[in-house]
C-alpha cells in the first residue's frame, strides 16, 4: 500500500491560500502549485490545521448579498434544471408512491408553494434547512422546495438515534426543520414546518425566480449537505454546490439515457448521495420516480417483487443487494447500476445478461459520482471506467507524480463536481481538498484515500483503501468513528473495531478491554449504548470482551491479528427440523446460526443481537431451504423476536 505524502507523521506543512480564499495544507518538501501563495510558513501539521481553523470560518462562500461578478445567475442549478423538465413534461407522471401519483405539473406547483413558504420565512441562498420526512412524495417535494428557495437541504433520517440527529442539526446550525408528524428531535429555537399541516403549501404556485430570492442563486451555492462517517469520531457534513449538476446530468444522459416512459426506483435513502442520483436520474430526464417504503426494497425477494410489481426499468443497487437478489425476470431490457462497493465479476455474470449494467464510482465528496464503466459484460475485467464530463481522476504516487499505466497510486479527484468541503470544518477541508499541481492555477483536488491504477485499456481500476475507511453493505464507515464511540462507553478502557466476512456477510466486530472486572451483560450493554449514538449500519454486530488486545512491535493495536480471529462462536449448532407444534426453539437455533452467536433466546430481538437487512434475508432463506416454509423478510422487521416469528410459522 503506497504511503501518502499528506500522512507522514513528522512532515512539515505550509498553509497555502488561493484567490478564492480556500486553504490547503501542503507538504513543505514539495513545490507549491501555481495560483497558491504561502500564507503560513512551514510548521507542524497540528499548528497548520489550527491556523486554518482560526482564519477560515466556513468553507462555503460568503452568503451576504454582493454585486460582484459571481452574482450572475447560474443556468444549471437544481431548480432551473427541474423547471425546464417540468414545463416540458407537465402531464407525464413524475413521482409514484404506493397509493398516490403526481405528474410533473402538479409536482412543480407543490414545490413552488412550499418554496414560497420558505422564502416568506426569510430563507434563501446561504441558508440550510433540515428535512426529516419519511420516504414518500412529501420528501421529494421538500428537497426540491428547499433548493428552489435557494437554500441547501440537510437530510435528517427520523430513524437515526436522537443524539446523532441533535449533533447534525446543531453542527449545521439549522434554523428551520421540515417534517411530518412530531419533530424527530427537540431543539430550542428551531422553527418547524409540518408538511402535513393544511397551510404548509398554501402559497401561490407561480415559478420562483431570482427576483423572488434575496439574491440570485449561484453555481457555488449549496444544494445539499450530507453527513458521513468521520475518522476522528464525529460525523462530518459534506457541502455539495450546484456547480456539479451539469456534469451529473450529462453523465446520466450519456451512459444511462433515461427519459419519459422509464421508471426509476428510489432505492437509496436521502441520507446518502445515491438517493440524490435516483431523484435526478428520474426528475431531470422526464422519467417517473418510483417510491416505496423501506421494507419493500430490502435485498432479496422483497426487492425482487418490488422491481417486478412496480415495473421498474432503472435501478441503482449496491453489490450487497445484487448478491442477495435473484435477477430472473427483473429489469428486463432495462438498466442496473452497481455502486457503493466493489463490483465483482460474479455479479456481472449474474446481472449483465438481459439488461444494460454499469459500474459507478465516486465518494460523497463529489457530486454523487465521478466515473462510470459500461455497459459491463461477463468475462471482461471490471473497471470503474472513465470520468464524467467536467471531472478528472489523477493516479498519483507518494511524490504526487502521475503513475504510469498499471502502477498503483492514490486517486485524486478534480472538477466541477467537487464538494466545497466539510461544513464548519475548514481544517479538515484543507487536509483533504488540496492544491492541484496539474489543474488551472489556484484549483484544488480531493484526496480520496482510494487506491487504483490506470489500465492499458485507458480505464481506471479500483484496488482498495489507503486508510481505515471501509464500505459495509454499501455504507461508508470510518472505523475510527466507531472506535471513538466505543471508547466513550463507560467501563471500556481500550477498544478496536475490525471488519470480518465477505461482501454479503461483512460485519463489524468490536473488541474491548474493560477497565475493571466486567459485570454480566457488559458486552451487550456496550452494544446497546453504541446503538443509542450511532446509525444502525455502524453498530458492531458483536462485542467481544478481551483481557488484552494484540499489539504490533511498535506498540499499536494489531488489527490484522484481530481480523484473523475466528468470527463467531467455536461451535454453532446446526439447525434441527422444525417442530410445527413448537417452532420457537428451532427458530432460535437457526437464528443463532445465521447471526453466528452461541445462543438466541425466544425473547431476543433479531436486530439487537446483531442482525441487519442482509442477515434477515439469510434467515428468511434458511427457513425456506431448511424447512420448506415461508418467513417474509418484512415480517422479521415487523416482529423481530423469535417468539413472535415462531408464532407466525406455527400459523402457516
Amino acid at each position: 500500500m503506497p504511503a501518502n505524502p499528506f500522512e507522514e507523521p513528522d512532515e512539515s506543512y505550509l498553509v497555502l491560500c488561493n484567490p478564492l480564499g480556500q486553504r490547503s495544507l501542503w507538504p513543505a518538501r514539495l513545490p507549491s502549485p501555481a495560483g497558491w501563495r504561502v500564507e503560513q510558513p512551514a510548521t507542524t501539521r497540528a499548528l497548520a490545521g489550527a491556523y486554518v481553523e482560526r482564519v477560515w470560518p466556513d468553507v462555503r462562500p460568503d452568503a451576504r448579498p454582493s454585486t460582484g461578478p459571481g452574482d450572475a445567475p447560474a443556468a444549471d442549478t437544481l431548480p432551473a434544471l427541474f423547471e425546464r423538465v417540468a414545463s416540458r413534461h407537465a402531464h407525464l407522471p413524475a413521482v409514484e408512491g404506493e397509493s398516490a401519483r403526481v405528474d410533473y405539473g402538479e409536482l412543480a406547483d407543490r414545490v413552488n408553494r412550499l418554496a414560497r413558504r420558505l422564502l416568506a420565512a426569510g430563507l434563501g441562498p446561504g441558508d440550510l434547512v433540515g428535512i426529516s420526512v419519511p420516504r414518500g412524495i412529501d420528501q421529494v417535494v421538500a428537497a426540491l422546495a428547499v433548493a428552489t428557495s435557494g437554500a441547501g437541504y440537510v437530510p435528517l433520517d427520523p430513524g437515526y438515534p436522537t443524539e446523532l440527529l441533535r449533533h447534525m442539526a446543531t453542527d449545521a446550525r439549522l434554523r428551520t426543520l421540515l417534517h411530518t408528524g412530531p419533530p424527530p428531535v427537540d431543539l430550542t429555537g428551531l422553527d418547524t414546518i409540518d408538511l402535513a399541516a393544511p397551510d404548509a403549501c398554501s402559497r401561490p404556485a407561480e415559478p420562483v425566480t431570482d427576483a423572488d430570492r434575496r439574491r440570485p442563486l449561484r453555481a457555488e451555492d449549496t444544494v445539499y449537505v450530507i453527513y458521513t462517517s468521520g475518522s476522528t469520531g464525529t460525523p462530518k457534513g459534506v457541502v455539495i454546490p450546484h456547480a456539479g449538476l451539469a456534469g451529473l446530468v450529462a453523465a446520466q444522459r450519456h451512459w444511462i439515457g433515461a427519459g419519459p416512459g422509464d421508471r426509476v426506483l428510489q432505492w437509496a435513502s436521502f441520507n446518502f448521495d445515491a438517493g440524490f442520483w435516483d431523484l435526478t436520474l428520474a426528475l431531470l430526464s422526464g422519467a417517473t420516480l418510483v417510491l416505496t417504503d423501506d421494507r419493500a426494497v430490502l435485498p432479496g425477494e422483497e426487492l425482487r417483487r418490488t422491481l417486478i410489481d412496480r415495473q421498474v426499468s432503472h435501478a441503482v443497487l449496491p453489490p450487497v443487494a445484487l448478491t442477495a437478489t435473484d435477477p430472473e425476470g427483473v429489469l428486463t431490457g432495462g438498466v442496473v447500476l452497481s455502486t457503493g462497493d466493489s463490483c465483482t465479476p460474479a455479479l456481472v455474470a449474474r446481472w449483465a445478461p438481459g439488461r444494460r449494467m454499469f459500474n459507478g464510482y465516486g465518494p460523497t465528496e463529489m457530486t454523487v459520482g465521478v466515473t462510470m464503466a459500461g455497459p459491463v459484460r461477463p468475462g471482461e475485467p471490471v473497471s470503474i471506467g472513465e470520468p464524467w464530463p467536467g471531472n478528472e481522476v489523477r493516479v498519483l504516487d507518494t511524490a504526487l507524480k502521475p503513475c504510469p499505466p498499471g502502477e498503483e497510486g492514490e486517486l485524486y479527484l478534480v472538477g466541477e463536481g467537487e464538494a466545497l468541503g466539510y461544513l464548519h470544518r475548514p481544517g479538515l477541508t484543507a487536509e483533504r481538498f488540496v492544491a492541484d499541481p496539474y489543474g488551472a492555477p489556484g484549483s484544488r483536488m480531493y484526496r480520496s484515500g482510494d487506491l487504483g491504477h490506470l489500465g492499458e485499456d485507458g480505464l481506471l481500476y479500483f484496488t482498495g483503501r489507503a486508510d481505515r475507511q471501509v464500505k459495509l453493505r454499501g455504507f461508508r464507515v470510518e472505523l475510527g468513528e466507531v472506535e471513538a464511540a466505543l471508547e466513550a462507553c463507560e467501563g471500556v478502557r481500550i477498544g478496536a473495531v475490525v471488519v470480518t466476512g465477505e461482501v454479503d456477510s461483512a460485519r463489524l466486530v468490536a473488541y474491548v478491554v474493560p477497565g475493571a472486572d466486567p459485570a454480566d451483560g457488559f458486552a451487550e450493554g456496550v452494544r446497546r449504548r453504541l446503538a443509542e449514538r450511532l446509525p444502525a449500519h455502524m453498530v458492531p454486530a458483536r462485542v467481544e470482551v478481551a483481557a488484552a488486545l494484540p499489539m504490533t512491535s511498535n506498540g499499536k493495536i494489531d488489527r490484522r491479528a484481530l481480523e484473523r480471529r475466528p468470527d463467531g462462536p467455536a461451535a454453532v449448532p446446526a439447525s434441527r427440523p422444525v417442530d410445527r407444534a413448537d417452532p420457537v426453539a428451532a427458530l432460535c437455533e437457526l437464528a443463532a446460526r445465521v447471526l453466528e452467536v452461541d445462543t438466541v433466546e425466544p425473547g431476543d430481538n433479531f436486530f439487537d443481537r446483531g442482525g441487519h437487512s442482509v442477515l434477515a434475508v439469510r434467515l428468511s432463506k434458511a427457513v425456506r431451504d431448511d424447512w420448506g416454509m415461508t418467513l417474509p423478510v418484512r415480517a422479521i422487521f415487523e416482529r423481530p423476536t423469535m417468539a413472535e416469528l415462531g408464532g407466525l410459522l406455527s400459523a402457516r
